[in-house]
C-alpha cells in the first residue's frame, strides 16, 4: 500500500470519526429532521450488517437475512423517523456492552484475561508480576466499559437529550483515550520498563503477524 493511500485512508477515518458525531448531534438537536436523523442512525448498522453478510458462509444465507432485515426496517421507517434517538442510544450503549463483555468474559473460568493475551502477543512469555497486572487491567477495562454503558443509559433516559448527546458523541472517545493514558502511566510506575508497552503495541504486533508471509518471533 502506497504512502498516499495510507494517508488518504487515515484522513478518511479521521473525518468519519469527527463528522459522524457532529452530524448525529445536529440531528438530535433538530428533531424535526426525522428523515435525516433516521438515515444517519441506520447508516452504521446498514454498513456493518452488509459487511458481515458479504463475509458470511454461505454468503447467500447472510445476504438473504440482510435483505429481510432491510425490508423490516423499511416497513418501519416512519417509526424510525420518530424515534431515531433510540437507535443512537442502542448503538452507543450496545457497543459499550459488547466491549464490557469482551473483556469481562475472559476473567472467569479457565479463560485467559484479554490483556494477558495482549501482553503475551507483544512480549512472548511474561513474568508473574506482569500477568497479575494484566489481569487487573482487564478488570479495569471491563469496569470502565460497564460504567460507560450505565452512564449512557442513565443520561439518555433521565437527563436532557443535549446532555446525553454531548456525552455519547463528544466525550466517549476522549474518555477512552484518557483511560489509555492513565493505564499506561500506571503501568510505567508498577512494571519494569521492558514490560511497559500498551495494548496498542500488542494490537500492532498481532496485525503484523496476520500479514501473509510475515512471521514475528516472540520477544525474549
Amino acid at each position: 500500500m502506497s504512502q498516499a493511500v495510507r494517508v488518504a485512508r487515515w484522513l478518511g477515518i479521521g473525518l468519519l470519526l469527527l463528522g459522524y458525531p457532529v452530524l448525529a448531534h445536529y440531528t438530535l438537536m433538530n428533531v424535526e429532521n426525522g428523515k435525516l436523523g433516521a438515515v444517519v442512525a441506520v447508516a452504521p448498522v446498514f454498513v456493518i450488517g452488509l459487511i458481515y453478510a458479504w463475509k458470511s458462509s454461505p454468503q447467500w444465507v447472510g445476504l438473504s437475512l440482510f435483505v429481510l432485515a432491510g425490508g423490516a426496517g423499511a416497513s418501519s421507517w416512519t417509526l424510525l423517523e420518530h424515534h431515531f434517538g433510540v437507535l443512537y442510544w442502542m448503538q452507543d450503549a450496545g457497543m459499550q456492552c459488547v466491549l464490557f463483555m469482551t473483556f469481562g468474559r475472559t476473567l472467569f473460568g479457565e479463560r485467559k484475561p484479554l490483556c494477558t493475551h495482549f501482553a503475551e502477543v507483544a512480549h512472548g512469555v511474561i513474568t508473574p508480576q506482569h500477568a497479575q497486572y494484566a489481569r487487573q487491567v482487564t478488570w479495569a477495562w471491563a469496569v470502565f466499559f460497564g460504567l460507560m454503558a450505565t452512564a449512557s443509559t442513565l443520561l439518555f433516559f433521565l437527563a436532557p437529550l443535549t446532555v446525553w448527546s454531548v456525552f455519547a458523541n463528544f466525550l466517549t472517545l476522549p474518555l477512552i483515550a484518557l483511560m489509555f493514558v492513565v493505564e499506561f502511566g500506571v503501568r510505567r510506575r508498577v512494571l519494569p520498563v521492558e514490560d511497559s508497552s500498551h495494548i496498542l503495541d500488542s494490537l500492532r504486533v498481532w496485525k503484523d503477524q496476520r500479514k501473509p508471509g510475515h512471521r514475528t518471533q516472540p520477544a525474549e
